[in-house]
């Protein structure tokens, strides 16, 4: 059918320890589904907010479409994410309770064509814990240079 897309937030794995993961639906406005398959589109920056029991991702920047003519979309707009109730009721009560904090990890397309969300459901990192996960990286690295060399 179309390509896969598929936008990672790689920061938000070095900056938060991911608890719990949900795939989300997003609403999405206009011509904003055919610049996600152009892979024109950043979670980099966004997190997600609870307004009156309902999720929206905040700072998802997606493109304007270049062939759209009439209706173009605000490119940094909040939109809504769909979970079952039984999710969301999950997702508040982590968040208001223990105070966690919802982030975008993903952005892709289903085998439908249909755009989705990985959300995570987090706990910031302390600045030993971030250098710890760099010291693990590099010595993973090195023994992966090693083992090449002995193959």
């Amino acid at each position: 059918m179309q390509k896969t897309v598929n936008i990672l937030n790689k920061r938000a794995r070095f900056d938060y320890e991911i608890i719990e993961k949900y795939t989300a639906g997003i609403v999405l406005a206009g011509s904003e589904i055919k610049s996600i398959r152009l892979g024109k589109a950043s979670i980099a920056e966004s997190f997600c907010e609870f307004h009156e029991h309902e999720l929206f991702a905040i700072n998802t920047s997606i493109e304007e479409y270049a062939y759209s003519r009439s209706f173009t979309h605000i490119p940094k707009s909040e939109r809504k994410l769909l979970l079952n109730k039984k999710e969301l009721k999950s997702l508040l009560k982590s968040v208001q309770n223990q105070g966690l904090t919802i982030i975008p990890l993903r952005l892709f397309t289903n085998e439908k064509g249909m755009a989705k969300l990985d959300i995570g459901l987090c706990r910031g990192k302390k600045n030993y814990d971030k250098r710890e996960t760099m010291k693990e990286r590099d010595t993973k690295r090195d023994l992966d240079r090693i083992k090449k060399e002995y193959k």
